[in-house]
């Protein structure tokens, strides 16, 4: 393909207003997962990873602290952003991420060590096979059919091929069901985590990695920080708004901590891309970036041993780790009562006056027939 159509921007909107009654609306916007109308600007910036100039807004919300993407790219244009490009670059890191899912299967087994276990966003499956033994059913759910395909043929899950909403699951099919580096993507997490706690038996356990919006590298670097990923990531999650949007569902905290996964040299990448676009130098987006030469190699490797240290040094002092790791459980029949931080969160909304927290009425779903969840 032609490098000058890879670079080609994709079809503007309209600027975003700064008048006083656009600023105004913008903080009357309604936070997606508590209701709350109370949103300060948090940010302004353009997708850096194919190093287009569009600017996107990030509000944050007072009450519940997550940060979302206003007036977000529609559905039917997120193809756009989703490029080939992107999609080689994670789809590589996946599979070459063993000693990643080595790490999470310890984690998980901590807490199940068999059952019926969905993979949402599970990609060409590469956690789901190193997940599978005599004690698991594999499922996953996947937008892409060639990668639900692979998935599939790789370690013999049951992938269904579409939005997660969509999926055809009863209630109460699964002991497991997790969620890496995914829930940041979808237009609608309170959605997802409702069908989530429907389909999870009681005491079953949900699993889900998102990046840290109060990390030390999204406050050191902002617009530049990596796992901002506009506009493909919609939702920014702090621990807290994590927190509260499961345990607004009924689900219960059994384990959550934010661990480091620096991506420094990323986000060092687009301040120099920015640096020489100053003076009239345009580089390679890193999308489109191939082999890095020799001396930009060892340059690379001269600033891992001397500023990347540095900065992993003193990221304890500015946040957390970059990534938040979180399980939940789904209580007995008497025990989905919102749990105690989230009553907490509840009953502060209302004080406010600005509560609009409701639950979507599950859809009715027949039974399984016993071959497959899915036929």
């Amino acid at each position: 393909m032609d490098k000058s159509t890879l670079l080609a921007p994709v079809a503007r909107r309209e600027p975003i207003a700064n008048s006083e009654s656009a600023v105004r609306e913008r903080d009357q916007e309604q936070c997606p997962i508590c209701g709350v109308a109370d949103a300060d600007l948090w940010a302004q910036g353009p997708d850096r990873l194919h190093g287009r100039t569009e600017e996107y807004t990030l509000l944050r919300c007072s009450a519940c602290s997550l940060v979302w993407l206003s007036s977000p790219p529609r559905p039917e244009e997120m193809h756009l952003h989703y490029t080939e490009a992107y999609h080689k670059l994670i789809s590589g890191a996946g599979d070459n991420s063993v000693k990643r899912w080595k790490g999470r299967k310890a984690d998980l087994v901590q807490q199940k060590r068999s059952g019926a276990l969905l993979d949402l966003g599970c990609s060409s499956g590469s956690f789901l096979e190193s997940m599978r033994s005599e004690s698991w059913k594999l499922y996953g759910i996947e937008m892409s059919p060639e990668c639900a395909k692979a998935a599939e043929a790789r370690c013999g899950a049951q992938v269904f091929v579409g939005n997660i909403l969509d999926a055809p699951f009863p209630p109460e099919s699964f002991d497991v069901i997790t969620c890496f580096d995914v829930l940041e993507h979808l237009f609608e997490p309170r959605q997802v985590m409702e069908k989530v706690a429907t389909w999870l038996k009681p005491g079953g356990i949900f699993f889900v990695q998102v990046p840290n919006i109060d990390s030390a590298e999204a406050r050191a670097f902002g617009t530049y920080w990596h796992g901002l990923e506009l506009p493909r990531h919609l939702f920014h999650y702090s621990p807290e708004s994590l927190r509260f949007l499961a345990e607004s569902t009924g689900l219960q905290q059994v384990a959550l901590e934010s661990r480091r996964n620096p991506a420094v040299g990323t986000s060092l990448r687009y301040v120099w891309d920015d640096a020489f676009r100053a003076v009239g130098i345009r580089r390679t987006p890193v999308a489109y970036r191939g082999q890095a030469s020799l001396p930009w190699r060892a340059g690379r490797k001269l600033v891992r041993l001397t500023v990347l240290r540095f900065l992993l040094a003193v990221a304890p002092i500015l946040g957390g780790g970059e990534a938040i790791h979180a399980i939940f459980r789904k209580g007995e029949p008497l025990e989905h009562e919102p749990s105690t931080s989230a009553s907490k969160m509840h009953r502060l909304l209302k004080r406010r006056g600005s509560v609009n927290i409701s639950r979507n009425p599950s859809l009715r779903m027949e039974p399984p027939k016993p071959s497959s969840l899915l036929d």
